[in-house]
């Protein structure tokens, strides 16, 4: 069974500083029928204005993953950790018992522009922890690159839940395939550009959920960027 989530249908926040979309009920934005699919939890695509952010606060039990998209994103956190990531680069705090952190676009002059991502942890209360990794564009290029998973194989990110994440940037005409198991769903979530999924037509901020399918086809791409998230059923 297929369910597309068009881009405008997504909730929406407007700051002024920021300008957040919400792919599932966050904050104020409230949808019984979005509350998350499978862990995923949270699929917010985040513009942040020049020298501005989100302030010290705090999280306890979630796998928090961020994919920048453009621009220059700090972090900072009570673990010590403190970095500047960009374009390539995905970051994973894992917030267990509990951690604080800051996130603030680095650039006084140009916004910054990122997906955050949570997913629900298989096992509460682990230690909290940090991790963070560079995926170049040329490692995306016309395949499934896995940019997170449950071992962190192939260099990939580790996450505390039985998921595997791909990422992708895709050239007109490539067609790419991805199997699931009886027992797993799929979510793809398209960034930019255009393509088919399973023969339904996505565009940027587009999203499909796949349950009960043999795989996820993706073909008739224009340039387009995305991410593809196996997920254990609930």
């Amino acid at each position: 069974m297929l369910q597309v989530r068009k881009s405008e249908d997504r909730g929406l926040a407007e700051h002024g500083w920021l300008s957040s979309r919400h792919s599932f009920s966050f904050a104020d934005y409230r949808d019984p029928a979005h509350m998350g699919f499978g862990p995923l939890r949270v699929i917010n695509e985040d513009r942040v204005q020049p020298g501005q952010g989100f302030g010290t606060h705090g999280h306890q039990d979630m796998e928090i993953i961020t994919y920048v998209l453009d621009g220059a994103l700090e972090h900072k956190d009570s673990l010590g950790t403190g970095s500047v990531i960009h374009y390539g680069d995905v970051q994973r705090m894992s917030a267990g018992t509990g951690v604080r952190h800051s996130e603030f676009n680095h650039s006084a002059d140009a916004p910054v522009h990122f997906l955050q991502i949570w997913i629900i942890p298989e096992k509460t209360g682990i230690a909290p922890s940090y991790e963070e990794k560079n995926f170049p564009p040329e490692s995306k290029r016309g395949q499934l690159r896995l940019i997170a998973s449950r071992d962190g194989r192939d260099g990939s990110v580790r996450v505390h839940q039985d998921v595997a994440i791909y990422a992708s940037i895709t050239e007109p005409g490539q067609r790419l395939t991805h199997a699931l198991q009886n027992d797993r769903i799929a979510y793809l979530h398209v960034i930019r550009g255009g393509l088919s999924a399973n023969g339904v037509t996505l565009n940027g901020g587009d999203a499909l959920k796949a349950t009960a399918e043999s795989g996820i086809v993706i073909e008739n791409a224009r340039e387009a960027e995305f991410l593809l998230f196996d997920l254990p059923s609930y």
